[in-house]
């Protein structure tokens, strides 16, 4: 739409016809010159003396054209301004990192679908995680996966497709067999110091328990608590297995209590697309919307119009003066002709 910045300067569009109204008309005196017996001419040619002024007088072009450029001049101090609709601007509120465990474990065929089909762990993973994203358009998402140590394999971004697209291309192994829980919980909050969010949340899965990490996961998770990092757990494996395989339940729950996140375990798919959703709720998508609306300056064209208009009209003036004065010229040359002109007398002969 269209709009004045300063519409309280329209108020001065009056403000010739006040200076009019309440100045005096300007007045000049200038020397004259002194006709000796100026009297006995004028009373022989029989005119009256009276007192000199010169009132100039103004044409109806000049009092057409001095209202409009001064209408166009006040027109642009009040600053017209087009304003285009207002682009809204997301702005997240949390940063989400999701630490996956990728050893070699979770290419296990033990989880159960709904429907009752067995599939590998790393396949229902994929599936639930896939879909939690695709459920967080306010939140920026990072992804971090490990096996014997943590890779970082998408920083933080708005861009959710990327996510999916690298959840989807999750090999069982491709980190390595181990598992380094505490490395990832570490690798995850150095990721989080150049994060301004005011919420920072982190949430690992794993199948197994730590038998690679440097860092000690109850170590990991007292700084994590120390930066504002909220650490949510989620195991997926077999509680009854044996060494590596076994899954470190009171690891996982005493790591989610000690951030102040919430510890979740999940037997078959079902169960994790329970969770996921139950994290989903419990980390509402509060996000910041910002708007603003782009203007494009106008005053230029109403400024514009007014100098070429009197441009235009002082081109117009001077064009007339000089064919008057052509005009005056011809008609000087024409007499002149005529008063040179030889008269031949005609007489009559006797």
């Amino acid at each position: 739409m269209y709009q004045l910045e300063f519409p309280w300067l329209l108020a001065l569009l009056p403000l010739p016809l006040l200076v009019w109204w309440l100045m005096p008309p300007y007045r000049e005196e200038s020397a004259s010159v002194r006709l000796p017996f100026f009297g006995e001419v004028a009373s022989a040619v029989g005119l009256k003396p009276a007192p000199g002024a010169v009132v100039p007088h103004t044409h109806w072009l000049q009092k057409l054209i001095a209202p409009v450029a001064w209408a166009l001049v006040v027109l642009a101090l009040a600053r017209p301004q087009f304003v285009d609709p207002p682009i809204e601007k997301i702005q997240p509120a949390r940063d989400l990192l999701l630490a996956l465990d990728l050893s070699q474990s979770m290419d296990t065929r033990d989880y159960k679908r709904p429907d009752g089909a067995v599939i590998a762990r790393v396949d229902a993973v994929r599936q639930v995680v896939r879909d939690f994203v695709g459920r967080r358009p306010g939140d920026r998402i990072g992804l971090v996966v490990f096996g014997d140590a943590p890779y970082p394999q998408v920083p933080f971004t708005m861009d959710h497709a990327l996510v999916q697209a690298m959840i989807d291309e999750m090999l069982p192994g491709m980190a390595g067999p181990s598992t380094a829980m505490g490395d990832a919980i570490g690798l995850g909050i150095k990721m989080f110091e150049q994060s301004k969010a005011p919420q920072k949340v982190m949430i690992l899965l794993t199948d197994g328990n730590d038998t690679a990490s440097k860092m000690p996961p109850p170590k990991a998770a007292e700084i994590a608590k120390e930066r504002g990092v909220t650490l949510h757990t989620v195991g997926i494996g077999d509680p009854a297995a044996t060494g590596e395989d076994k899954v470190d339940l009171d690891l996982l729950r005493q790591l989610a209590a000690a951030t102040g996140g919430r510890y979740f375990f999940a037997g078959n798919q079902g169960e994790l697309e329970q969770i996921y959703a139950t994290l989903d709720r419990i980390t509402p998508q509060n996000q910041k919307t910002l708007s603003w609306r782009p203007r494009r300056e106008l005053f230029m064209w109403p400024l514009g119009a007014a100098v070429l208009i009197v441009i235009a009209y002082q081109l117009l003036m001077a064009s007339l003066a000089m064919m008057r004065r052509a005009a005056a010229a011809r008609s000087a040359e024409k007499q002149d002709a005529q008063g040179d002109k030889p008269v031949v007398e005609q007489g009559s002969s006797a």
